[in-house]
């Protein structure tokens, strides 16, 4: 390897390194926090979170994420001092696996999730044997198996799927067309669209990806489910005055409106 490269990839993980390494300023100057959000959508939302609260004397720093196991393992690190990425039924299964201590602070967005097809233009249109993409994580997987149910896809085993108990493809026991169920990683479902029939694709990556839940879906959620998105930080922070500053920045007025007319229904406030 030349010395050349090896400067610039040194100079790239010291980059990467500085964002994420912990800054020290929670624990000092509690004016100052590092919130660790999705790429997609919450990038826009946030320049108008720092904006209000900086009017309350809060400097928030972004630190974007590409997947949804690095935003909780950086919080729980304490390179982080909140996050804003993730629903309540994901939060609890990343404490399940991994211990976190990680607590909810205050809602933000409910993104639903669509069934999106550059294909198709509607569930009846889906030939026999069609491949889907669905999430691999349990609680994205177990939300785009529910919608598949809903849309009269597939029928699930009784008992799974609701109250905490997270289906798979194994709990499927009824699938009239034969349909392929596919897990992929849920960065990867809007890049791997044009090789499947349809995939259930989280907000935020298809936002990312130019698709239109209005447009682009053959299914779509009930954004009034329990999927809200939340803001979490450690159990040890969750009383401290910066997090009721960060809340009250988010769920403001000025943020309310600019979702409302930024995402036109495809996001929906949950505050």
């Amino acid at each position: 390897m030349h010395f050349a490269s090896l400067a610039r990839l040194a100079a790239a993980a010291a980059a990467l390194a500085m964002a994420l390494a912990p800054h020290g300023a929670s624990a000092q100057d509690q004016n100052k926090i590092k919130v660790g959000i999705s790429v997609g959508s919450a990038e826009a939302t946030f320049e108008v979170v720092k904006k209000v609260a900086a009017r309350e004397g809060l400097e928030i720093q972004t630190v974007v994420f590409s997947d949804y196991l690095q935003p909780n393992a950086a919080l729980a690190a304490g390179d982080l001092d909140a996050n804003a990425f993730q629903h309540l039924p994901y939060l609890e299964s990343q404490i399940k696996v991994r211990g976190y201590k990680i607590v909810p602070v205050g809602l933000t967005i409910t993104a639903p999730l669509g069934i999106y097809s550059k294909k198709y233009k509607s569930i009846d249109q889906l030939p026999n044997g069609a491949s889907i993409g669905i999430q691999n994580d349990p609680s994205n997987g177990n939300r785009a198996l529910l919608l598949l149910q809903k849309a009269g896809l597939i029928k699930l085993k009784p008992g799974v799927g609701e109250n905490g108990v997270n289906a798979t493809p194994l709990d499927v026991i009824d699938n009239p067309k034969k349909l392929k169920l596919i897990e992929l990683d849920a960065a990867q479902l809007p890049r791997s669209l044009d090789d499947l029939a349809a995939a259930s694709i989280n907000n935020d990556y298809a936002f990312k990806a130019g698709l239109s839940l209005q447009k682009d879906t053959i299914a779509v959620e009930d954004p009034r489910g329990r999927y809200a998105n939340i803001i979490a930080t450690r159990v040890e922070d969750k009383d401290k005055p910066w997090v009721k500053k960060l809340v009250h920045a988010y769920q403001s007025d000025e943020v309310r409106k600019f979702i409302e007319s930024e995402f036109k229904g495809s996001l929906v406030p949950a505050f």
